[in-house]
């Protein structure tokens, strides 16, 4: 059933992703420059500019990128269709009579324990703009998992102590730059994908990226018994990974 659940959604991705392609490329191709300067201005307002100068060119491109987005008409469709739905179960939802019924429990089919769960705190949490750092201190570690909009994120594993078997750090960006601090005796594997920006991975470097997927190991990361594997996706940014 699950797998049936997520196939229907996987449907859904590629018919709406394919309108909007279509859209982009055959119906209204103007818009690939407004989309492309709206993304190069917060680029460079975070990569190179500092002070108020930055934070305009950042809003003015972010404000063209929002802009550019909701006059496509396959936007407007799917904003139309969602906010339909949401009427029409508001209103399935007002017309629908609430029967309560007793609830009985049997006291012989009832668990007599419940499972035990352990809940944490994540090292980091989904920010549009606030910049991710891990502390410049031993901290404790936990598995990250983000997705981001604008903004930077730093992560230094040497004040750390990884648990055995495979830690698994998974960041994802709009727009932002990535650096990772990988101590010499941790082996590490690197998934990167990127629409535009640039990577430098262990002495690996492209300052141009275009719709590039990179995936980097070390030579030893098959057999290490603690060993970290590395998921990041940004549309523009820079990754930056090295040894300290």
């Amino acid at each position: 059933m699950f797998k049936q659940l997520k196939d229907h959604y996987a449907n859904w991705v590629y018919v709406v992703g394919g309108f909007l392609l279509l859209e982009i490329f055959v119906f209204n191709p103007g818009l690939i420059f407004s989309l492309l300067v709206s993304i190069g201005m917060m680029y460079i307002s975070k990569k190179s500019l500092q002070g108020g100068v930055g934070k305009i060119l950042f809003w003015v491109g972010l404000l063209i990128l929002i802009v550019s987005i909701l006059n496509m008409v396959t936007v407007k469709i799917i904003l139309f269709m969602i906010l339909a739905y949401y009427l029409f179960q508001l209103f399935q939802k007002k017309n629908t009579t609430d029967v309560i019924k007793p609830i009985i429990k049997d006291k012989e089919t009832e668990p007599f324990t419940q499972e035990p769960i352990i809940k944490k705190e994540p090292l980091f949490t989904n920010s549009f703009y606030n910049r991710n750092i891990t502390p410049d201190h031993v901290y404790e570690w936990h598995d990250i998992n983000i997705q981001c909009g604008i903004t930077n994120t730093m992560v230094d594993l040497s004040y750390t102590v990884l648990p055995e078997g495979e830690t698994v750090m998974m960041i994802k960006n709009i727009v932002g730059d990535v650096k990772l601090y990988i101590p010499y005796d941790m082996e590490v594997s690197i998934n990167h994908s990127i629409f535009f920006g640039s990577y430098h991975i262990f002495g690996e470097e492209e300052e141009n990226a275009w719709n590039k997927n990179v995936s980097i190991r070390t030579a030893n990361f098959d057999q290490a018994e603690t060993r970290v594997k590395i998921f990041t996706s940004f549309i523009a940014g820079s990754l930056e990974v090295k040894r300290i």
